[in-house]
Order: structure tokens, then C-alpha cells, then sequence
């Protein structure tokens, strides 16, 4: 009885591990109430919440949409890690994406008979006595790094960075250590004289990605130096089904669209729904004929801002 009695006692100190263990072992659709600790933490919570500044809300908004995007590396780390520790020396690629908004709103698409062939292409390719960019566990970065839910831009690029330990598997963005490339130079220049950026000393843009800035190439991956080696191998349908998606399951959107290339993504975008902006690229040909200066940063927060939406903090 003294023991019964004791580890009530003990359950109503800890009543986490006592909803836990309720939880556990409760039907299906059961009704946990809670108890007065957790309503009352709850409600301490929410008015917390209540009490932040926006810059506040979206700085804890920026940090769990950081937390989720290591948490998507970890898993495909995990899978590549696992294969490996199997024998297969490789991950199916298409377990590689794995934020699940994305797996919700493309539902099946590397299932596709396309797809397929791309994935045994890619598949091989890792295999081979090439080395790919960028590695595989950033495959699809772009996608789970910058969930569907949470998106607000898409910048499209074309092929990843062929040089070793450029490709990060996000449009222009290189990891800190990695020397700047000339387009991404230019995008900084332009950042600086639209919205008084300081230019920073590294060229990794993860912080854009987190704040819903889906920074999208149209071919991922890529043989060690040899430029669209994996260009029509079926990235471009397997990116343009990404584009349509968005465009036919999102509203508000801003795509920025610079260069020829990505201007021709333009047919995939309902521009009733969404805001495209079109410029030059920004790579050392063509930055001067219509990139610097087009001021696409500054355009791109007036529309969120009238759209209610928080701006995007470009300084990085």
C-alpha cells in the first residue's frame, strides 16, 4: 500500500512521465487531459508569446525553421551512413528528401518512370570514379532546407558549382571557407547599393533559406569540373514539377528570375497568383546589362510586406 501510495505520489510530481506513460498505453484517439501544471505552462507560454517583439517572433521563427533544416542533414546523413554500414556503398536517392511538406506537396514524383532512370543515373554516378557535387546528403538541399509551408521566394539557378567543396546544393551559395564566386560577388553588390547590406566575408546563404527563400537549381548535381555534365538526365523535369507545384498550390510567391535560363521557368508560373521579377544574371557577362539595379531585393519585401507577410532579412 506504501508503495502504491508512493508512486502516486511520484506520478503527480511528475506529471510528464505520468501523461507519457498514459500516453503509451491509451487507444487510439483517447483524450489525455492535461494536467493543471501543463495548462497553466501552456498558458505562461502564450502569454510570453504575446508579449515579443515581431523581430523577436521571427527570430524564434528563424532559429526552429534552423533547427529543422541540421535535423533534415542529420537524417540524410543517417540514410547515406546506414546504406553504407549495409554494403551498398550509396542511399537511394530518392530517399534523400525527406522534409515532409515536400514529400506532401510532390507526392510520388521521383516514383515517376523519369525519375527512376534519373535516380539509377545519379546512383551510378556517385558509384563512379568521378567525383559528383554537390555530396550526396546535399542533394536536395535546396527542398530541405527551405520547407513548402514556409516558402515565400524561389531564386532559380542552373547547375551546381563544379569546383571541389563549391556545391552546397543551394542556387549561388557557397559553405563559409569556399572563396566567393563572381555571380554571387555581384548579388552582394547589388544587395548593398538596394537595401545597404554590408557585404559579407563568406558566400553561404543558409540564413536565406530558413526564412523561406527556396534557392533552387534546375539541374542538382554535377560531374567534378565539367560544367552540365548531368544537365538532361531529368533534373529539369523533376525541378519544373517542383516550380509547378508551387505555382499551382501557393499564391504570393516571388520568383526572381535572372538570366535567359531562368526566365524561361516563367511558362511554369501562373503570374496571376505570383510576382515574377526578371532581370539579367548576375555572373560577371552580364551583371551590367540590367542586374545592378534592377533592385530585386528591396521590390521583394515591399510585396511581402503588402502581402502581411515579414520581410526578408538579406544581411547575412
Amino acid at each position: 500500500m506504501a508503495s502504491s501510495a508512493s508512486k502516486t505520489l511520484m506520478e503527480l510530481l511528475n506529471p510528464s512521465k505520468r501523461l507519457k506513460t498514459l500516453s503509451s498505453s491509451s487507444p487510439a484517439g483517447t483524450v489525455i487531459p492535461k494536467s493543471p501544471i501543463a495548462a497553466c505552462s501552456s498558458s505562461t507560454s502564450a502569454d510570453a508569446a504575446s508579449n515579443l517583439t515581431p523581430e523577436q517572433r521571427s527570430r524564434i521563427e528563424i532559429n526552429k525553421a534552423l533547427a529543422r533544416s541540421k535535423r533534415n542533414l542529420r537524417l540524410c546523413t543517417e540514410k547515406i551512413e546506414k546504406s553504407k554500414a549495409e554494403g551498398l556503398g550509396y542511399a537511394k536517392l530518392e530517399e534523400l528528401l525527406v522534409e515532409e511538406t515536400w514529400l506532401e506537396a510532390i507526392p510520388d514524383e521521383l516514383q515517376k518512370p523519369y525519375a527512376k532512370n534519373l535516380c539509377m543515373f545519379v546512383e551510378r554516378e556517385i558509384c563512379g570514379s568521378v567525383p559528383i557535387y554537390p555530396p550526396p546528403y546535399l542533394i536536395f538541399n535546396a527542398l530541405n532546407s527551405t520547407p513548402f509551408d514556409r516558402l515565400k521566394v524561389v531564386i532559380i539557378g542552373q547547375d551546381p558549382y563544379h569546383g571541389p567543396g563549391q556545391a552546397m546544393g543551394l542556387a549561388f551559395s557557397v559553405p563559409e571557407g569556399i572563396k566567393v564566386p563572381s555571380s554571387l560577388v555581384n548579388i552582394f553588390k547589388e544587395l548593398k547599393n538596394d537595401v545597404g547590406c554590408s557585404i559579407p566575408s563568406h558566400g553561404n546563404l543558409d540564413r536565406w533559406t530558413v526564412q523561406g527563400v527556396l534557392l533552387l537549381n534546375t539541374v542538382l548535381t554535377v560531374r567534378n569540373h565539367q560544367a552540365n555534365s548531368h544537365a538532361k538526365k531529368g533534373w529539369e523535369a523533376f525541378t519544373d514539377a517542383v516550380i509547378r507545384t508551387i505555382s499551382q498550390k501557393k499564391t504570393g510567391i516571388v520568383f526572381l528570375l535572372w538570366g535567359n535560363s531562368a526566365q524561361e521557368k516563367a511558362r511554369l508560373i501562373d503570374e496571376s497568383k505570383h510576382h515574377v521579377l526578371r532581370a539579367a544574371h548576375p555572373s560577371g557577362l552580364s551583371a551590367n546589362r540590367g542586374f545592378f539595379g534592377c533592385r530585386h531585393f528591396s521590390q521583394t519585401n515591399q510585396l511581402l510586406e503588402k502581402m502581411g507577410l515579414s520581410p526578408i532579412d538579406w544581411q547575412l
